[in-house]
């Protein structure tokens, strides 16, 4: 997936991040992508929104495609 390579030149968006934000969002689906589903949600210990492109294959397990900081 196209996270796997960005996750390298994205070091400070950690894995905690991530799961924090996919569990303090509202689920939203993708422009794009029918089948993904968007997750968007400040990070208080940062300050700043981060972005995740996601899709769920099960209750408690997340593919994610993309993630990015908003601002």
């Amino acid at each position: 997936m196209h996270w796997k390579q960005k996750r390298f030149i994205r070091k400070e968006i950690t894995d905690d991040i991530i799961e924090y934000a996919l569990y303090h969002s509202s689920v939203m689906r993708d422009k794009k992508w029918p089948d993904a589903l968007n997750a968007i949600c400040r990070i208080p210990s940062v300050g700043r929104t981060i972005k995740i492109v996601y899709r769920s294959s099960g209750k408690e397990t997340f593919i994610i495609i993309t993630a990015y900081w908003l601002d």
